[in-house]
């Protein structure tokens, strides 16, 4: 028996590991990759089989562990202040698709609770494909980014109501249904004054004592604890252990060791939410998809158009200009892995059968294929649906927005307009500079218009945003926030309306500095270089350095794009970051005897070919910076070499005769 179970979990994991590695591969979300596994595992396909009884025992966790990380994220002072806002529009987003696709359910012939649970899974979305996609993109800051993701994620705030709700669908007459609704309406109440007082008397005190010991595994025993001791007593009530983790999640949100908790329980959830994927794969039935396919294809295409057509309304509604709402409406469309908790909840408790389930299941899988086309080309179907000319409304507080274009001409356009934004915006005024700036904080647009700066709301890697602050009339793009994605897509779309613009950019280190220079920057600053720059004339202006001879440094090294500066040692843990290759570093090959590069010049070693130069030799104790290229090769030199890891180890090969990589 215990080999029997060592030889599946074996097989399980084998099959997970090369799955999801080929999937990840291929940029394609993780979760398709279980639920593959679990297809391919389960009885309904030919091949080994694994026993799933003990595997939804154990996946029954991984939802739990996920309502207890939401929790953590959606604390309770957290869910006020969005009350007026995301609350509203992921509440109605939620309600009237469950109750649009019910009614269309009920009216093909589903009974009631069966409708509702189809209406239910509907209304989801996944997150991790929403916020996945839209990184990618680079929009992940633009304004229809930002309502996408952040009602996505208040989908699995609303998904906890429909855990306690589908439970007692399944009892036969309406007014027993009306009863159990009631008394679990009533339990979920009880359940949640327990919770609440117990986190505010004792979980508090608890973590406080535990976090004194400064014991990483008691922090780990503590959390498991908590968080199913919580799931034991909504469960003990009749309830789902997922609500009950929810709850405890909800409460230590509001504490000063939400982040701490969330890490710890990180590793578990990612594990058993996988295994849950892999037991609602073993439940997609491929013989039937021949019959059903056409169902499953016609209700997926009903998920994506009735949400696109429902968000769009909703977000209109709220004010939201109707192309940016269409693009929010195309970004919501996609199912959500949080379907298949609620329509496994729906089977275990009989109340859909299983031919409606499998369609249901195969069109939110359709939907999650097909969604991430929709994502990607948001942007030209809403151009396609409402045209260019179009102008934005003003978000909530009248904050102005660049919706007609403008007419300067010879201009700035800053992108960004916080601290770094801002400052440069002070020197171009000083200079008698005329600029345009964009943000996507309404409180600084609103506070700058105020005081009479030219600030607009506006997403600018939106290519109709660029053309109404009259890119293709600018002299110079100033990109002052951040967020490369976001970048790459400014430079792109604003070197299509005027190639000729001259562009600087602002970024964190030069890791990027080449991919930015190729999309179209004149000039990249990365802000820990130039930290450096700043450092260093300061400490050779205090060793008494003439200033004339400080500023012709720092400028060979501008001029130079800061060859001085790249020039870096790197550590393990900086060996070891999936960049890591691609990064220039130094470093020292010593030419010990037998080495072919003995008595041969620099030039004929001809490093540069392979993109490796040679930027110091060290010879008997003493350093040479940048040795000329007729300086010979002796027995024990140091040349100590820049360039990428690949071609260092390349270089080293050849100039040693040894396989070694650089350490």
């Amino acid at each position: 028996m215990l080999e029997q179970a060592l030889v599946q979990l074996l097989l399980l994991l084998g099959a997970t590991v090369l799955v999801v590695l080929v999937f990840q591969r291929f940029r394609i979300p993780p979760s398709l990759g279980y639920l593959l596994v679990g297809v391919m595992l389960g009885a309904h396909t030919a091949g080994p089989v694994i026993d799933n009884d003990y595997i939804d025992v154990i996946a029954e966790f991984g939802i739990v562990f996920l309502l207890f990380t939401i929790g953590l994220s959606f604390s309770l002072p957290q869910i006020y202040a969005l009350r007026h806002t995301i609350l509203g529009l992921g509440t109605a987003q939620v309600a009237l698709t469950t109750l649009v696709v019910a009614m269309i359910a009920w009216w093909l012939g589903l009974p009631g609770p069966a409708a509702f649970v189809v209406g239910a899974v509907f209304a989801q979305s996944s997150t991790s494909i929403i916020s996945k996609q839209l990184l990618e993109q680079g929009e992940s800051q633009a304004r229809h980014g930002r309502l996408g993701t952040t009602m996505s994620v208040f989908q699995d705030i609303t998904a906890v109501p429909f855990v306690v709700i589908i439970p007692v669908l399944g009892v036969a007459a309406m007014h027993e249904v009306a009863g159990a609704l009631g008394m679990a309406l009533a339990k979920a109440f009880l359940a949640f004054v327990i919770v609440l007082l117990s986190g505010r008397y004792l979980l508090r005190p608890l973590f406080h004592l535990v976090a004194e010991r400064r014991s990483a595994e008691l922090f780990t025993l503590t959390v498991l604890f908590v968080s199913l001791v919580s799931a034991w007593t909504t469960k003990t009530l009749g309830l789902s252990m997922a609500f009950g983790a929810f709850l405890a999640g909800m409460v230590l949100g509001d504490t000063e060791f939400r982040h701490q908790v969330e890490s710890t329980i990180r590793p578990f959830r990612d594990v058993l939410l996988g295994l849950f994927f892999v037991s609602i794969g073993m439940l997609v039935e491929p013989a039937l998809l021949p019959d059903i396919w056409l169902e499953a294809l016609l209700g997926a295409v009903g998920l994506l158009g009735i949400k696109v057509v429902l968000v769009t309304l909703i977000v209109r509604f709220s004010g939201v200009d109707p192309q940016t709402a269409f693009r929010t409406g195309l970004v919501l469309a996609v199912g959500g892995e949080f379907g298949f908790a609620l329509l496994a909840i729906g089977l275990d408790g009989n109340i859909i059968a299983s031919r409606p389930a499998q369609i249901v299941l195969n069109s939110v899988l359709f939907s999650m294929i097909l969604a991430p086309l929709l994502i990607r080309f948001n942007q030209p179907l809403a151009l396609w649906a409402f045209g260019r000319s179009r102008g934005r409304a003003k978000p909530a507080g009248d904050v102005p927005t660049p919706s007609e274009p403008t007419e300067s001409q010879g201009h700035v356009v800053i992108c960004g307009f916080g601290r770094t934004g801002q400052t440069v915006s002070r020197f171009l005024e000083s200079e008698g500079f005329d600029y345009l700036a964009l943000d996507m904080d309404p409180a600084i647009v609103r506070e700058a218009r105020l005081a009479g700066q030219q600030v607009f709301y506006g997403d600018s890697s939106d290519l109709t945003v660029l053309e109404n602050v009259g890119v293709e009339r600018a002299a110079l793009l100033v990109i002052s926030h951040d967020d490369r994605p976001a970048a790459l897509t400014t430079l792109h779309n604003a070197k299509r309306l005027n190639p000729e613009l001259a562009a600087v950019v602002r970024t964190r280190d030069q890791q990027h500095v080449e991919e930015l220079r190729k999309a179209g920057a004149t000039e990249v600053i990365p802000e820990t270089l130039e930290a450096s720059m700043l450092l260093t004339s300061h400490a050779l202006q205090s060793l008494g350095v003439p200033l004339y001879r400080v500023a012709l440094r720092l400028q060979e090294q501008r001029s130079s794009h800061y060859r001085m500066l790249r020039e870096l040692f790197r550590g393990t843990l900086d060996s070891i970051k999936p960049e890591a290759s691609e990064q220039e570093r130094l470093h020292s090959v010593l030419m010990s005897e037998g080495s072919p590069a003995i008595g041969q010049s620099l030039s004929e070693l001809d490093t540069e070919r392979d993109d490796v130069s040679v930027t110091a030799l060290v010879r008997d104790d003493k350093r040479e910076r940048y040795p000329g290229g007729a300086t010979e090769v002796q027995i024990n030199d140091v040349l100590v070499l820049l360039g990428s890891q690949d071609n260092l180890e390349r270089v080293e090969r050849r100039l040693t005769g040894s396989g070694q990589p650089p350490e």
